[in-house]
């Protein structure tokens, strides 16, 4: 975007950076523009790892002197940025030596995120991001250069360019119906290549291409061309396998979700990335190989963190119980509760209110009107940002990446690892949802029937109709996904406990009904069926190829929770391994106050105690409330 020559302060006494236009553009009023934009871009930002602007001077014309480095007795010098000299060599600079090390290519990437968080934060979008832009100091620190292609997302830049800015030698550009390409062709995002409209999220696009070839050495989109470069951002993926076998298995995950193509499944904030690569720099031993971290930990020091949650918890408002996997020999459960912190209670009770990942890793449940999730090494839960006002019915995808919810009218998706929110497609509040091994996402819809979409979004459409009068609950893809276990309230039936477990295949619409008399009924590893009756989870057997129950129920387990007779759910979920995790019984009511609200929306406490107050109803004169307590006097 210009010429940059070392230069001396002889007012300040200083060395500076000097910034001009080469003389070919110095007349050209779109370059004039762009150039007086970038000093007012870096003059917006003032942070420790973007390089500073100590000044603008206008364009001038010059006598005998010239600064172009061809020489010249004259001409119109198209204006100067006065930028801070940055001394040592690029991060292209550094690559060319050979791979980083993964905790000095960590602690650069953090810097460089820092500096793009900044810049997001006042509106601005680098658009240029790439190792060439970057400068490391033999200390380490890391300055971001070159805003020449930035983006104003708050404010109102020049019109559209002209086609002559393909001439920019930090560029690869093309002028198109949609508009001009702007960026370096192998830190493009898709979207920026195909001329489309960007935002922040093509400078996480770009950040991850960085951080790959940080850690690799090569590019992670190449070709022996811009067109070849370009056409591998659109349709290739890079190679990870390239990567050291070393590299932390959250920092590939990182990078995976830097390079979505759909920046719509791309993290949509670089201060989540920060947030994850200063996770992985405080953790040391999770720089060191795969598998080196426990070789050295014996085992029952492994296990003292596990024995403690154990001991320092009592049951209070849910608890986990550890059903081991079956082996050569019957292993005894076991079990370990964990109370809620003080203010946060279950909500929105009448849909599933609490999941398992797969691995047993994590629990997700909704309390105080949002999400939480907690990872089982761990003692604390964390507020899922992004589910506030809502969030609700969780549930986790097969690799146990992502957990899935509604909230608003809408199905989403989040990484279990941080970040925004991704949109799935529109739905009802669910009666139930599963994610199958294939990527497919089925949710029970009531008197709709069950719907299906992709895990990585679309529209919803019917996989299972219902008749009239019947409502479906709590689908599940059974392995092999040619048949859906689910449970169906016939037509008529008064309650929830009238329901039948279903099974219905998808080749020949056959349903056949397996159990009268239960709800939400999950298929395990084990060749069983786990389904509630009230408050009492039963197993039965349950043979995949036949789709049949092989013999009568077993009771499991006491005093699980419920939707209280509104839906069929019941508040348990159960990972891959055997570990199942549920709400008390005893414990799941929601204490309430009671107020009026006006048309305006203005509210008026009512002189009542705090109870766990349901379904109020006011009597013809507007003089009293009917309402259920449920609490363990069950009373109206």
């Amino acid at each position: 975007m210009g010429e940059v020559y070392r230069a001396r302060d002889t007012r300040l006494q200083r060395d500076v950076a000097l910034k001009i236009l080469p003389d070919h553009f110095a007349s050209d009023p779109d370059r004039l523009a762009r150039f007086e934009r970038e000093a007012q871009v870096l003059a917006a930002l003032n942070h420790p790892h973007i390089a500073a602007i100590y000044g603008f001077e206008p364009g001038t014309d010059v006598g005998a002197v010239s600064l172009k480095p061809h020489g010249g007795e004259g001409g119109r010098l198209g204006g100067a940025l006065v930028l801070e000299l940055v001394e040592g060599p690029t991060l292209a600079d550094r690559i060319a030596q050979g791979p980083i090390p993964v905790a000095e290519a960590v602690a650069i990437a953090t810097q460089v995120a820092g500096a793009l968080d900044a810049a997001h934060e006042r509106g601005i979008i680098h658009r240029d991001l790439k190792p060439g832009n970057v400068k490391v100091s033999d200390d380490g620190t890391v300055k971001v250069l070159d805003f020449g292609l930035a983006k104003l997302t708050q404010a109102t830049g020049p019109g559209p360019q002209a086609p002559e800015l393909t001439m920019s030698p930090t560029m690869s550009a093309a002028f198109t119906g949609a508009g001009v390409i702007l960026g370096t062709a192998a830190y493009m995002s898709p979207e920026q290549a195909r001329g489309r409209a960007v935002d922040k999220r093509a400078d996480i696009w770009a950040f991850g291409c960085v951080l790959f070839e940080m850690l690799t050495g090569r590019r992670a989109f190449d070709g022996s061309d811009a067109t070849e470069m370009i056409a591998a951002v659109v349709r290739a993926e890079p190679e990870w396998s390239v990567l050291p076998s070393g590299t932390p298995p959250k920092l590939i995950a990182l990078l995976k979700r830097c390079l979505q193509k759909d920046p719509k499944n791309r993290l949509r904030d670089i201060g989540d990335v920060r947030f994850e690569l200063d996770g992985v720099l405080r953790a040391p031993t999770s720089l060191e190989p795969a598998g080196t971290p426990s070789a050295h930990v014996p085992l029952w020091r492994r296990a003292v963190p596990l024995a403690l949650v154990v001991v320092a918890t009592a049951a209070v408002t849910g608890s986990i119980a550890w059903m081991l996997a079956p082996g050569p020999s019957l292993r005894r459960p076991v079990r370990f509760a964990f109370n809620l912190p003080p203010g946060e209670q279950v909500t929105f009770t009448w849909r599933h209110v609490v999941a398992i990942s797969p691995a047993a890793t994590h629990v997700a449940y909704a309390a105080s009107q949002q999400l939480y999730l907690r990872p089982l090494d761990q003692l604390q839960a964390t507020a899922i940002r992004g589910t506030e006002n809502g969030g609700r019915s969780p549930f986790f995808s097969p690799d146990g990446e992502w957990l899935g919810f509604w909230q608003d009218g809408q199905l989403k998706k989040v990484s279990v690892s941080g970040g925004a929110p991704v949109v799935l497609g529109a739905a009802d509040n669910p009666w139930g949802a599963s994610w199958g091994a294939d990527d497919v996402i089925v949710f029970g819809q009531g008197p709709k029937g069950i719907m299906r979409v992709s895990g990585a979004g679309g529209t919803p459409e019917v996989l299972i109709k219902v008749d009239a009068g019947q409502m479906a609950h709590g689908p599940q893809m059974l392995p092999g996904g040619r048949a859906v276990l689910f449970t169906l309230r016939p037509q008529g039936a008064q309650r929830w406990s009238d329901s039948q477990i279903v099974v219905q295949s998808l080749d020949t619409g056959e349903r056949r009904v397996l159990i009268n008399g239960g709800t939400d009924a999950r298929y395990v590893p084990t060749g069983h069926l786990i389904y509630a009756l009230e408050s009492t989870l039963l197993a039965a057997p349950f043979d995949l190829n036949s789709l049949e129950v092989t013999a009568g129920p077993v009771p499991l387990l006491e005093e699980v929770a419920d939707a209280g007779g509104t839906t069929g759910a019941s508040h348990f979920s159960i990972s891959a391994d055997g570990t199942l995790v549920y709400v008390s019984s005893i414990v799941t009511v929601e204490r309430r106050t009671l107020a009026w609200v006006d048309r305006q929306g203005r509210e008026e406490s009512m002189k009542a105690p705090t109870r766990s107050y349901r379904y109020p109803r006011l009597s013809p004169d507007s003089t009293r409330i009917a309402l259920d307590l449920a609490d363990e006097q069950m009373d109206i």
